[in-house]
């Protein structure tokens, strides 16, 4: 079994929402069940109980200084036990940044990372979201560095969703530098010793056009034993 772990707000989870598309796409994808549990109810107890596999951590859509701190504490917990594998993707690869550059047991609040504010005369396509800041939107060109798993069979360049303002500004300690793009230089890291992979794009939304995340999702679950037979 898959769990998703969806970083919505508490106060505005809902049950007909994306995570709930990603379980479907998951789901025709691997042929394995998943479950979707919002980020504050998600512990090594759970996972334990009820057997989960592989664990793909969503986006978030919100500023991090928005978050209870506290309600992090079970995820992160589990991150640092955990043997299974792990992706996160975009909110979920900083949440994982946040995890093992930081002890969430003793910070009280986070904050936003962005990548950069706009240079003077670059356009601010995104007027709307984060407004003077840089963003990545849309499909873009992520550049491999190291050879993993995690890309077999993939081009050395691939092409992938983004939608994000924020980064990982710093690849934690027991972490390696696997992929990166030339405004973002953290867009994939992994865990040395664990099959624990932060990912700063949405893979998870690829399209006939541009399929390379979905062999990259077909990767991550196969590293699990979750490929379809």
């Amino acid at each position: 079994m898959i769990l998703i772990a969806d970083m919505c707000q508490p106060h505005r989870y809902d049950t007909a929402g994306c995570s709930f598309k990603i379980k479907r796409k998951f789901e025709a994808l691997t042929g394995h069940p998943c479950v979707v549990m919002n980020y504050p109810d998600v512990n090594t107890a759970f996972v334990e109980r009820y057997g989960i596999q592989a664990i793909f951590i969503t986006g978030t859509g919100y500023g991090w200084e928005t978050v209870e701190v506290s309600k992090l504490h079970g995820i992160s917990d589990l991150m640092r036990q955990t043997q299974l594998p792990v992706y996160g993707a975009c909110g979920g690869h900083q949440l994982l940044g946040f995890i093992f550059n930081k002890n969430l047991r003793r910070v009280k609040q986070l904050a936003d990372e962005p990548m950069r504010k706009l240079r003077r005369g670059e356009p601010d396509w995104h007027d709307s979201y984060r407004p003077g800041y840089f963003t990545e939107r849309g499909m873009h060109p992520i550049k491999v560095l190291e050879k993993d798993p995690l890309f077999t069979t993939l081009p050395k360049t691939m092409w992938l969703h983004e939608s994000h303002y924020c980064e990982v500004k710093k690849v934690p300690k027991d972490f390696v530098l696997l992929a990166s793009s030339e405004n973002c230089r953290i867009q994939v890291m992994r865990h040395a010793d664990r099959p624990i992979y932060g990912c700063q794009f949405h893979a998870e939304n690829w399209t006939d056009a541009y399929p390379h995340g979905k062999k990259l999702m077909e990767n991550f679950f196969s590293i699990a034993g979750l490929r379809r037979t």
